[in-house]
């Protein structure tokens, strides 16, 4: 709900949309930085006081929100800070909440596991813009921003009912290095082709596709003229399509599938969905396509997610998801600012359309290459076969 408002704040207190970039990558730029020290934290420290500690000063920022709204002294450069203290503390927890779901189920529940996090997250967005439309337009963003602080207090009960003191889930993975010693290890999963790819694949969707949920209420908004209610129907119809893509991935992949390839075409499909979204004039055909967008984004980032979690030991796996983490929030964060001079210099549409562009002419290169190694290696099995013969 406070994603619906927080950008109709920023467009009232100020008409540039460069402000909702700024805010963008104010929230995903310490990402940048301390994405791979939560990795470090995730790995080494208690997970649930962890993730207790960082939403505790999450939910002071929101309260400090409400109550700036309320007296009427909130200005744009607040949200902007604010937004970066919500995005520090999200780089220092999230690996542990990411990390944390291997250790409740078994190996071959990850997937599943995985899926079904993900499908809580976009059910969210399905539920936040319907209720946030309505809210706004009869009591206003303040209602938002105070639901949101409220929603803080059964997610803080949950967390100390489900995970007790004293789990095993929660015990600090036994690790003789140092958190420096740990940083530099970093480096030894990236020289792994394997790691590399899906990464790459995650930041540059990220990156150039991103800002397509960042930017939809001033494509909504400047476009199609639309009022906020449309605007939550829009985040609404990307949260469906991410649903149909968290719970396409509950069930199991044939052998023969990989899921870096399905990450790859998902990103491909993306970037051509962002690419017609820049040309449409029609609010319903919109809607269509960022359901499509919300599905094909959300699968490819689950399958990354899953693939990482599924092969990593549990004294790294905190540090392999802030790689993720680091390619998803880092893209966000370039991508915001990016977009926003376009945007600012030009048009959303014009900015959708070399974003769009941009990402599909990249992803195919990849994808291509990634056949073209598929089949070499495919084809050196057969020789070998034949040779043994």
């Amino acid at each position: 709900m406070q994603q619906i408002g927080q950008p109709w704040v920023l467009l009232s207190l100020s008409s540039s949309p460069f402000w909702i970039g700024l805010d963008s990558f104010a929230l995903n730029a310490p990402s940048l930085v301390f994405t791979l020290w939560g990795g470090v934290l995730a790995d080494r420290l208690d997970k649930r006081k962890t993730i207790l500690v960082f939403q505790s000063i999450q939910f002071l920022c929101v309260l400090v929100m409400v109550l700036l709204l309320f007296l009427g002294l909130l200005k744009v450069w607040i949200i902007v800070l604010i937004s970066f203290l919500v995005g520090l503390t999200d780089a220092l927890s999230m690996p542990s909440f990411q990390s944390i779901i291997p250790s409740l189920v078994s190996k071959k529940d990850i997937p599943r596991a995985v899926s079904l996090n993900s499908t809580q997250f976009n059910l969210s967005r399905i539920l936040g813009p319907a209720v946030a439309g309505i809210v706004i337009v009869r009591f206003g963003a303040i209602t938002c921003f105070g639901s949101n602080a409220a929603s803080y207090i059964p997610f803080f009960l949950s967390l100390y009912f489900i995970y007790p003191k004293g789990s095993a889930s929660f015990k600090k993975e036994p690790s003789a290095s140092r958190p420096i010693s740990q940083l530099h290890e970093f480096r030894t999963f990236l020289i792994r082709p394997e790691i590399r790819l899906p990464l790459l694949i995650t930041f540059l969707n990220s990156l150039f596709c991103g800002p397509l949920i960042t930017f939809c209420a001033v494509l909504i908004k400047n476009n199609f003229h639309q009022d906020l209610g449309n605007f939550g129907g829009a985040m609404t119809a990307f949260g469906v399509g991410g649903l149909l893509g968290a719970t396409s991935s509950f069930f199991p992949l044939p052998p023969t599938y990989r899921r870096n390839e399905i990450a790859s075409g998902m990103a491909l499909l993306t970037a051509l969905v962002v690419l017609l979204i820049s040309f449409t004039d029609s609010i319903y055909l919109l809607l269509m396509l960022l359901v499509f967008a919300g599905a094909s984004l959300t699968a490819g980032n689950i399958s990354v997610n899953t693939f990482l979690q599924e092969n990593s030991a549990n004294t790294a796996r905190g540090r392999l998801v802030s790689l993720f983490q680091l390619a998803l929030s880092g893209g966000l964060s370039l991508g915001a600012l990016l977009t926003g001079f376009i945007v600012a210099r030009f048009s959303i549409s014009t900015a959708l359309a070399v974003n769009g562009s941009l990402a599909f002419i990249f992803q195919t290169i990849i994808l291509t290459r990634q056949v073209q190694k598929i089949r070499a290696k495919d084809k050196s099995v057969i020789d070998q076969e034949l040779s043994s013969r």
